[in-house]
């Protein structure tokens, strides 16, 4: 594991991912149309299909993998949603039952943005848009029957129309597989469906721990970078940067780990962490383990640090938070079921300053500056790394 000192290099390191690209913004233009040879995708996915990287793909609408059929994508492949809000936004819908295989490489990342990206096969940054525009179309939904806390064993995932079956998610198999992601980047998403109502980056519904997630990133989507409602799924190596609102956010007792992850600069909390809803509380507890985070830069400021219920069960470890705003807190350090070990504040003050008022330091909480994550995984592949050096973090 990587583990530097951060000091003198982090935000040298950053200059230009997080500051240059603001005084540049280029306005998108639509110049596409059903004739711009992208392949249109308008139909439910209810066979077994393969995406080709030789072709690009546009999301025409809600696009659902129906429950039975696989979906497969090809590494270097490069999908495209088109614009819309509320039941005209555009995503792309992995039901219970049905699976994805989008197994892009570190040399050919499969890319999701929006139909006003002018990026082509082989590129990484983005030509025409900058990596904070958020919102233009919807993003990646991936539904299981594992586990969750609501009152009923299945509900409707928050995006997605109630009138939409695909939308359900929960169930009792813990093992539940919906496939293998390896490689994506998802950007530009989070299109707003109602009032305050976003799409996440990456939402997991019930997924289950049969499920294969690694090497993800998502880039300037307007709500959260990644979302967990209840499942067991495990993720490895994630990056999130320039989230909308949180850069990684549970519910439903998600029971699964996050290991090895790299939050910069979302504009809400950088950790939502909400405890089991509803009448079925499951006593379980998520993890999060070895991961670096950038709370905040001279452009963008994170409102707190990690924001949990009463009742929330989770576990930090090993995790290095820097860019330490005033007024930014770790908040309920003595919540019951919360437990912090090793988590690295990058602060040369009292640590009291950034607990609330009264609270007592738990003694997981300690001042440092060495990196957790093994940042070198996002090297080259993410735009992140491309644009902002994150494998040097």
């Amino acid at each position: 594991m990587k583990k530097i000192n951060l000091l003198a290099l982090l935000f040298l390191a950053l200059t230009f991912g997080f500051t240059a690209c603001d005084d540049n913004t280029v306005e998108p233009v639509d110049n596409n149309d059903d004739d711009n040879g992208n392949v249109i995708i308008t139909d439910n996915i209810t066979e077994n299909t393969t995406w080709t990287k030789d072709n690009i793909y546009q999301l025409g609408g809600r696009i659902a993998v129906e429950a039975g059929a696989e979906l497969t994508i090809e590494a270097g492949t490069i999908i495209k949603g088109e614009g819309g809000s509320q039941a005209n936004a555009t995503a792309l819908i992995v039901a219970r039952g049905a699976k994805l295989f989008a197994q892009g490489t570190a040399a050919e990342p499969i890319i999701f943005t929006s139909k006003l990206d002018e990026i082509q096969p082989g590129q990484i940054a983005s030509p025409n848009l900058d990596p904070t525009q958020a919102g233009l179309w919807g993003g990646v939904i991936i539904l299981g029957n594992a586990p969750i806390s609501a009152s009923a064993s299945e509900i409707q995932i928050e995006g997605i129309p109630t009138s939409d079956p695909n939308g359900l998610y929960g169930g009792d198999d813990a093992e539940d597989n919906s496939g293998e992601i390896r490689y994506i980047s998802i950007r530009h998403g989070g299109t707003n469906i109602g009032a305050g109502n976003e799409i996440n980056g990456l939402t997991l519904g019930g997924v289950g721990s049969g499920t294969v997630i690694e090497n993800v990133e998502i880039v300037g989507n307007q709500d959260d970078g990644i979302e967990w409602f209840g499942g067991t799924v495990n993720v490895t190596n994630a990056v999130v940067w320039n989230a909308g609102d949180d850069g990684m956010d549970t519910d439903q007792a998600w029971s699964g780990t996050m290991d090895n992850f790299i939050i910069v600069t979302p504009a809400g909390h950088c950790f939502e962490l909400d405890g089991p809803e509803g009448d079925v509380l499951l006593n379980v507890q998520h993890t999060f383990v070895n991961g670096t985070v950038v709370a905040s830069n001279d452009d963008r400021q994170s409102q707190d640090l990690i924001n949990t219920d009463e009742n929330s069960g989770v576990i930090l470890r090993n995790v290095f938070i820097t860019g330490i705003a005033d007024g930014q807190i770790i908040n309920r350090v003595n919540a019951a079921n919360v437990t912090f070990d090793n988590v690295i504040l990058d602060v040369n003050t009292e640590l009291t300053n950034y607990i609330p008022a009264g609270s007592e330091v738990p003694a997981g909480i300690v001042a440092g500056t060495s990196g957790q994550a093994d940042a070198s995984v996002f090297a080259n592949w993410t735009w992140a790394d491309v644009a902002a050096n994150v494998s040097s973090l």
